[in-house]
């Protein structure tokens, strides 16, 4: 069956395992089959915006038991990606929440609002980010700090519809300052490198449900990837994309990776 296959699964949440507040039907049951065979699992996320903890918190709520560590998200993979970028205990302007300012700092950095001395600018959604936070940010940058982007989605889904995402805020600052941000999560390669690492996974799956993030991500990471058909994307719009960008198997749910010979 699929799972033979592989040693860990790197699954997306919203779509994938759950909707909102409840788990996607199936999901639980496949992913407490998934442990029972020893597949390594990382719930991994482009939300910065959430603390690792809360994340586990929430999956545990709806019966996925997650514990910790088998979190991975964006706000996690942009802090660790600022040691190979500026000295340890270098000030960083913090865009986003205090959990990405609470990763920002367990990394070994000092988190701040203001652009005064900051050898980086670490970007993430906050639902309360506003003009001066982002004019603190375009000052940083201008003066030569480095950037990192959580994510870089346009867009937010909400029970209300799309709502601008850490992307939208993201090109704003681009449009500001003429610069570009390393970018951390999917489809960027870190976050699905580092939940690999994080396993000591060979042979990894990612699953998820959208193709310009979870898909093209496991692309240009060079792995494996499933796609479900519970949230965004469709069979359809996978069988017009090149061959190299399509997922390796799309499914209705994760049901099938107890099923898939």
């Amino acid at each position: 069956m699929l799972l033979d296959r592989y040693d860990a699964l790197l699954l997306d949440l919203d779509g994938t395992v759950y909707r909102g507040r409840d788990a996607v039907p199936g999901a639980v049951e496949a992913v407490a089959a998934a442990r029972a065979r020893g597949i390594g699992i990382r719930f991994v996320t482009n939300n910065a915006s959430r603390s690792p903890q809360d994340v586990a918190d929430h999956l545990t709520e709806i019966g996925f038991e997650a514990a910790l560590d088998e979190v991975s998200t964006s706000a996690q993979a942009a802090a660790s990606m600022l040691p190979d970028l500026v000295p340890e205990g270098s000030a960083v302007l913090v865009l986003g929440t205090d959990a990405l300012a609470d990763e920002v700092r367990r990394c070994g950095f000092t988190p701040v609002r203001v652009a005064e001395g900051v050898a980086a600018v670490v970007q993430g959604l906050s639902q309360d980010l506003g003009w001066r936070e982002l004019a603190e940010a375009a000052l940083a940058i201008r003066a030569g700090a480095r950037w990192v982007a959580c994510n870089v989605d346009a867009t937010l889904p909400t029970e209300r519809g799309l709502l601008p995402g850490n992307g939208s805020l993201v090109a704003a600052l681009t449009t500001a300052t003429g610069a570009e941000p390393l970018v951390a999560g999917k489809p960027a390669t870190p976050l699905l490198e580092q939940a690999a690492k994080s396993l000591g996974a060979q042979r990894p799956l990612v699953v998820g449900d959208r193709l310009d993030t979870d898909i093209l991500g496991a692309v240009n990471a060079g792995l494996d990837s499933l796609l479900v058909l519970t949230g965004v994307s469709t069979e359809a719009e996978a069988a017009k994309l090149p061959a190299r960008l399509r997922p390796t198997y799309v499914a209705a749910d994760l049901s099938v990776l107890d099923r898939l010979p």
